[in-house]
């Protein structure tokens, strides 16, 4: 690793509802050898116990609560002006359905110092189960179709080939970004709620000229879909979260899509939100068809100039 004075890094975790994940996730973190680091605990207003059961078991983290659930922009934005005010050098989010190597923030962090002008970093994510399947190596934009692209999303580890390099977006399940890249370009969009804020974040990284890495030898796991019922499966999600999915990539579209990638974007994503209304409509999930149907009408209103915050 590269050899330099010690940053400190605020590493931020939203809790909602997810005392098991959360427990598993700090109990890993505890064994990561970086040590100029702490812990930030935002709860979201949890309806269940997680919140003081997590505070009698651990002591080191600092806890922070929210009195409602600000999603995982409002929430992740409580811990970084918090982190921001207390002069952190980096500030990594970190998903709370996550375990971690020991020496990832190491990793995250030499990438970082090798590259002065880096605007963000995530690192090499698999799959809990199976561990040797690749969750995210990264993202890819295609603005042409208007789709955020997951790199090595379920490719097998021994077949992916891995490098350190540079990325068009950064995860939200584990960012590291520099202190002065968020007093440019801003914190999460708090707009976006979940889904998506993670792209636009990156896309006003790179817009200020900041690049955004790969740390291929920084590796942590990744359950999938905790927070929305430990789902991957459309019949266990709720249509909030299809709301939101729907809303959110309108929203992104409108924010950042740019004349001529506008003529296929925008038709491609309506034939495929359709597509999903035709698909609940056909299985009789009329809740769920009409919160694609609404996602796509507030995703389209929303002003992407001066947004409020909408959240079903």
């Amino acid at each position: 690793m590269v050899s330099k004075t010690p940053s400190s890094v605020a590493v931020i975790l939203v809790n909602w509802n997810g005392y098991d994940l959360t427990k598993r996730c700090l109990q890993s973190l505890e064994k990561v050898s970086y040590t100029k680091h702490s812990v930030i605990i935002v709860d979201n207003a949890s309806a269940d116990d997680s919140y003081e059961k997590l505070k009698n078991e651990f002591k080191a983290p600092l806890f922070l609560r929210n009195e409602e659930n600000l999603g995982f922009t409002g929430g992740n934005n409580i811990g970084i002006s918090y982190a921001l005010e207390k002069g952190f050098d980096y500030i990594l989010l970190l998903n709370n359905d996550t375990v971690v190597s020991p020496d990832f923030i190491e990793e995250l962090l030499s990438l970082a110092w090798k590259n002065p002008n880096v605007g963000m970093v995530q690192p090499l994510i698999l799959n809990m189960d199976p561990i040797d399947q690749i969750w995210s190596a990264g993202g890819k934009l295609i603005w042409s179709l208007g789709i955020a692209k997951t790199l090595g999303d379920h490719a097998l580890l021994a077949d992916y080939p891995l490098k350190d390099r540079e990325i068009d977006w950064a995860t939200g399940c584990c960012i590291l970004i520099p202190k002065k890249v968020i007093l440019q370009v801003g914190s999460l969009e708090n707009s976006f709620f979940a889904y998506f804020e993670d792209v636009d974040w990156s896309i006003r990284v790179r817009q200020a000229g900041y690049p955004i890495y790969l740390a291929s030898k920084s590796i942590i796991y990744h359950e999938g879909s905790a927070s929305s019922k430990k789902a991957h499966d459309e019949g266990m999600l709720s249509p909030k979260v299809f709301y939101l999915h729907a809303r959110n990539q309108f929203f992104l579209l409108r924010r950042h899509s740019r004349f001529p990638e506008t003529f296929l974007s925008w038709p491609y994503q309506f034939l495929k939100y359709i597509t999903w209304m035709f698909y609940f409509c056909l299985r009789g999930k009329f809740k769920k068809m009409k919160s694609v149907a609404k996602g796509i009408r507030d995703g389209i209103r929303l002003d992407h100039r001066n947004p409020d915050p909408l959240c079903p």
